[in-house]
């Protein structure tokens, strides 16, 4: 039975960590989740979806992807009031603390300028970070994932976020 409105979770398919995080957040969702390939989708690909999984790592110094740079002026002008946004990427708290996860950060801002609605936030307890734009209070704009410093935590990290998500994309 489908509970959940329609779900696009976007993300680079050359991604092979990405890809196997998004295995598993479709699985443990049970529900039908279209997959879009953000290097080669375009505007109408992104609006036809009411909610949104989206992969953001961060790259380098707390910058977007290439792709998602590449992609953001497809939807410059779009209106995604009415739209909601889960966000997850991975960082690394150890070689960019001043940084850590600002790719949701950053992507968290852009889509509520445009008026989506940013779910799926998490706590930032058990990291060890100075700053990152992704983190609003105590929580981040999204689930922050360390595969280099904190690959033991993973699974059950996303599979709390996943929960979560199962409740806030009725």
């Amino acid at each position: 039975m489908r509970i959940m409105k329609k779900t696009g979770i976007f993300y680079s398919f050359r991604s092979v960590k990405t890809a196997q995080q998004v295995k598993k957040i479709i699985k443990l969702l049970d529900e039908e989740i279209e997959t879009v390939d953000v290097d080669i989708a375009t505007g109408e690909d992104f609006m036809k979806f009411s909610n949104y999984i989206l992969a953001v790592p961060t790259w380098f110094d707390g910058e977007l992807p290439n792709y998602w740079d590449e992609f953001l002026p497809a939807i410059e002008d779009a209106d995604l009031s009415a739209k909601r946004f889960a966000i997850f990427g991975g960082g690394d708290q150890k070689g960019y603390p001043e940084n850590f996860v600002d790719g949701i950060g950053l992507m968290a801002n852009l889509l509520e300028e445009k008026g989506g609605q940013i779910v799926g936030l998490t706590s930032t307890e058990g990291y060890d970070f100075e700053g990152s734009i992704a983190q609003r209070g105590d929580q981040f704009a999204g689930l922050a994932l360390d595969i280099e410093n904190q690959a033991a935590l993973s699974n059950e990290r996303i599979e709390k976020w996943v929960e979560a998500l199962k409740k806030e994309f009725q």
